[in-house]
């Protein structure tokens, strides 16, 4: 077992928070969604019909629990790219997701010019990234800083993996914010795996949240597929950068179910019977599933409802991108370089 599962306790049962039951079931398809979209983009992949995937499977939970403490449209979101339950969870469609996996014109990212999982929506305000690790980490401090300028009632949050901790641009983006008390949330989602780097060979402190301490901020870590829990520590984390007390450093510890992407092989690296013990217990999706049912929310006839609903959005999103234009040649360097 990794390092870092040893330090994890036993997963906890979900908490039931302020949502209603609606929201709850609303929380848990889109979870839903996110896992089926990401299948199907596999399958695609491994067809020959989209080039590359990079998955958020075990990240759900936390993913869709960051967004539920956000107002979308109002607040900036800064996302890496694992984060797909996360854009879905902002008001990103099923279309929008594959349009972007298959390179399309309609791609609202990019217009089909940047890799998949690169996402970006001016009208929900989650702003592009770029491929090198952590670059959204100053560009989310940047953001922030134009918010408190412009007195904007607004907070920046930005994602990265446990191993953007270990780049320049993590403890500068945090050293700059933490100085200037800004809005700013910082969500690393730690899966224990920089690529094929395990955490122990990461870092030396045992948690990420501890490095808050050194910038003076607030540090926090949550499990991961404890979905209300993670819901409960973002509101915290929100409400202080709202409120002007600025930013956070918030860790859900999550669990990577794939490989790093489409072209790595983990059990070159990874043992399975790791994989199957954190699986078991650190499941997002079948976390969710459990207190739904236990909440007397789901059932089985509900959940045969929800898979239908789902697996009818994927083959629509998938049919609609798959027969969608590809970018015209005449357009190449449009949105790469400043016009006018």
């Amino acid at each position: 077992m990794s390092t870092q599962r040893q330090r994890r306790a036993e997963a906890p049962e979900l908490k039931p928070g302020q949502l209603s039951k609606p929201e709850l079931l609303q929380m848990y398809r889109t979870m839903l969604l996110a896992r089926r979209l990401d299948e199907r983009m596999w399958l695609l992949n491994r067809q020959g019909k989209i080039a590359f995937v990079i998955s958020c499977q075990g990240h759900e939970g936390a993913q869709v629990g960051i967004a539920k403490a956000l107002r979308p449209g109002v607040d900036w979101v800064l996302p890496y790219y694992r984060d797909l339950a996360l854009v879905l969870a902002l008001g990103m469609t099923a279309r929008e997701a594959m349009l972007g996996a298959f390179a399309r014109a309609e791609d609202p990212s990019s217009g089909g010019r940047q890799m998949p999982s690169h996402y970006g929506s001016p009208r929900l305000r989650i702003v592009s990234g770029s491929s090198p690790v952590a670059t959204q980490i100053p560009h989310a401090v940047g953001v922030a800083l134009a918010s408190k300028l412009r007195r904007e009632d607004a907070v920046a949050v930005t994602c990265l993996g446990e191993g953007s901790t270990s780049q320049g641009d993590f403890h500068e983006g945090l050293n700059f914010a933490a100085v200037h008390s800004l809005p700013v949330v910082f969500v690393c989602e730690n899966n224990g795996w920089a690529i094929s780097t395990p955490l122990r060979e990461e870092m030396a402190v045992k948690r990420v949240s501890k490095r808050a301490r050194a910038y003076g901020m607030p540090g926090e870590t949550v499990d991961g597929s404890d979905l209300l829990g993670v819901y409960e520590a973002m509101q915290r984390a929100v409400a202080r950068a709202r409120q002007g007390e600025g930013p956070t450093l918030l860790e859900v510890l999550t669990v990577r179910l794939t490989s790093h992407s489409s072209d790595d092989n983990q059990f070159t690296y990874r043992p399975k019977k790791e994989l199957a013990t954190e699986t078991r217990h650190h499941e997002p999706l079948a976390a969710c599933g459990r207190y739904l049912r236990q909440a007397g929310i789901l059932d089985d006839a509900k959940a045969q409802e929800l898979e239908a609903a789902v697996a009818a959005e994927v083959d629509d999103a998938t049919d609609y991108a798959e027969r969608a234009a590809p970018p015209a040649p005449e357009t190449l360097l449009e949105r790469v370089y400043a016009e006018g």
